[in-house]
């Protein structure tokens, strides 16, 4: 690992994640979006569903005074990956880690101010009535990268009247080869943010 030091904008090798399934940590430039979109204050709680090696939260842990972290992550691997990384970077006292399954095993803990969700078991729907049946009900915001898991969100956003923000990001980055550069492509990524506040529009009469 390396870079650990840097303000913002962790690239990927400063974090510990499950080799070979290198497609499964967020990319830092997909991050940077995502923790923009959360628009994070002092003081509240995130839930980090499908934490993986925890990145997406450890970044705004760094970045947010006070916030504090619940993250879940059902893999093995990728739990002791995400342990290891809360660890190396100090942040353990506001840090929750939960090895389970969401939503079950989020039963009990605080209700979040904002929600991450990077991974979903196949269960977006049951995911995301977990995280509204609280009140307040909290800012989301969800990587997806498969058109099935974007289906499903939007159409469950449509259920309850909200009018998701959605941004596809595909993101190339340089690479050298035989003393010129080429762009390699990253997978497409869609970001959609849900908001109690971005309610339907209405129809102009």
């Amino acid at each position: 690992m390396k870079n650990t030091d840097r303000l913002f904008g962790l690239p990927e090798e400063a974090f510990r994640f499950t080799v070979p399934r290198k497609g499964l940590i967020t990319k830092m430039e997909i991050r940077v979006l995502s923790l923009s979109k959360l628009d994070l204050r002092p003081n509240q709680v995130l839930w980090d569903i499908g934490a993986g090696s925890g990145s997406v939260g450890i970044e705004a842990a760094r970045l947010v005074p006070d916030l504090s972290v619940c993250a879940i992550e059902k893999d093995a691997e990728d739990f002791q990956c995400l342990l290891e990384n809360v660890a190396t970077f100090g942040l353990g006292s506001r840090f929750r880690t939960i090895h389970g399954k969401a939503p079950e095993a989020l039963k009990g803990v605080p209700r979040p101010d904002r929600v991450f969700i990077g991974g979903s078991g196949g269960r977006m729907g049951d995911l995301l009535d977990a995280c509204v049946e609280g009140v307040p009900v909290p800012g989301i915001v969800c990587n997806l990268a498969t058109v099935e898991n974007l289906s499903e969100v939007l159409q469950w956003a449509k259920s309850k009247k909200i009018d998701p923000d959605i941004l596809h990001v595909q993101v190339g980055r340089g690479q050298p080869i035989v003393g010129l550069h080429r762009i390699e492509a990253l997978n497409p990524v869609w970001i959609v943010s849900l908001s109690p506040d971005q309610g339907m529009s209405k129809e102009k009469e």
